[in-house]
């Protein structure tokens, strides 16, 4: 008899791990609170971002972060009533802003986004869901040569580490592949191998289903103890006391509420993003658009359009504020003058984020039969794949095929 394995989280970082579990011969169980793709898994953009290689704590971003606090509908903002409690969150933030983690942060996030890409290949074979997964390319647009020349660093990182990109020079080069954009966005790169998904919730509940199908258990029950007893873990919830092998915490955003219950205190925040998602008919998108000085994108979703991005660093507890989702689709309607803004659908989500970026895997300190997943911040999705390899290499004892030292959970402690 295989493995016997607990996965604490229904959404695609959770699903992605306990098929991928499956697929190498455990019994694995998926718990969640709220149900499969319930939280951020069912509200983001829905792309896969491997080019996405730069962390958010860039060298000189925290000359930045008083306009945060002063602009509260800004692209990345920390509202005041949360400045006090997130300061020590910030400050790892800023030493991760410091060059030399900032370049080993990219190159671990490089490395992720490498195994990432080719391994959803194989986690669309064995769910059958190719179907699902297009490549029609993102254009990231920039106002002006003076904001382009600003993002040239960025530019030239994502070549540097292999990632294909064209450079557009002119407003009518944009309108060429995109038209009906303002003509105040000069330039931008194109990144023709762009990946997306028709759809994020369905996409993670096409892996579910395929995960049940094959004889996987997905249960809703609220967790309220997890231990380490023994060779077992014991996980008590309020549908009752379940025993396995192993345990993956894959909790997102929640995941630290669990893992102090072991000992470790993780620095792990929220990043709440917020979007609009406009019927069918809204504008006729050719691809995924970045608006880079803006911090929010448009992208495809069925036969609608999502508006959304940004980023507000404000925990689980603040009411939201969307405001924030107006303010960006009112950009949206400037940006793209023909685009129908009637009836759409607002939505707010909890991202788990990191201080330098990069996610927690590997095996929780003290415990070796319970392991981690999690803080993949906006990239959740995007990491899925890889993220649901990795643990099954620690899982069942195997090399994984990169370093998985960046990734430590013991790296804050």
């Amino acid at each position: 008899m295989g493995q016997q394995i607990i996965v604490i989280g229904a959404g695609i970082i959770g699903i992605s791990c306990a098929l991928e579990l499956q697929r190498r011969g455990a019994s694995v169980t998926v718990l969640d609170r709220t149900g499969v793709a319930a939280e951020a898994s069912q509200g983001n953009a829905g792309a896969f971002a491997f080019a996405d290689i730069e962390p958010l704590a860039t060298p000189g971003i925290m000359r930045k972060a008083p306009r945060w606090l002063l602009d509260p509908l800004g692209p990345l903002s920390v509202p005041p009533a949360y400045a006090l409690k997130i300061a020590p969150w910030m400050l790892r933030f800023w030493r991760a802003s410091w060059s030399d983690r900032y370049k080993a942060a990219t190159r671990a996030q490089s490395a992720l986004m490498d195994l990432s890409r080719a391994a959803l290949t194989r986690q669309m074979q064995v769910s059958q869901g190719q179907d699902m997964i297009l490549t029609d390319g993102q254009m990231q647009l920039y106002e002006g040569a003076a904001q382009f020349r600003a993002a040239a660093r960025g530019i030239q990182l994502r070549r540097d580490h292999g990632i294909d990109l064209q450079e557009l020079t002119s407003p009518g080069a944009i309108a060429e592949i995109q038209p009906g954009l303002s003509p105040q966005f000069t330039h931008g790169v194109l990144t023709p191998d762009w990946q997306r998904c028709t759809d994020p919730k369905l996409w993670t509940e096409h892996l579910a289903r395929a995960f049940t199908v094959a004889g996987g258990q997905i249960a809703q029950a609220e967790i309220i103890q997890i231990a380490q007893t023994g060779a077992r873990v014991r996980v008590s919830t309020t549908q009752g006391v379940q025993e396995a092998d192993r345990l993956v915490v894959a909790a997102g955003a929640w995941s630290h509420h669990l893992t102090r219950q072991l000992g470790h205190k993780l620095p792990l925040e929220t990043e709440r993003g917020y979007n609009t998602t406009l019927p069918a008919g809204a504008f006729d998108l050719t691809m995924h658009l970045t608006f880079a000085g803006h911090g929010f994108v448009i992208t495809k979703i069925g036969e609608g359009l999502r508006v959304g991005g940004a980023a507000e660093l404000g925990g689980l507890t603040l009411p939201p504020n969307f405001r924030r989702s107006d303010i960006l689709l009112q950009k949206a309607q400037r940006f793209l003058p023909g685009l129908k803004s009637e009836g759409g659908v607002q939505w707010m989500g909890f991202r788990p984020s990191m201080p330098d970026s990069l996610p927690v895997i590997g095996t929780a300190p003290g415990a070796p039969n319970v392991l981690y997943a999690f803080g993949h911040g906006h990239l959740g999705l995007t990491q899925s794949a890889g993220t649901a390899e990795l643990i099954g290499d620690l899982a069942f004892g195997d090399r994984p095929v990169i370093d998985l030292h960046p990734y430590r959970p013991d790296r804050f402690l």
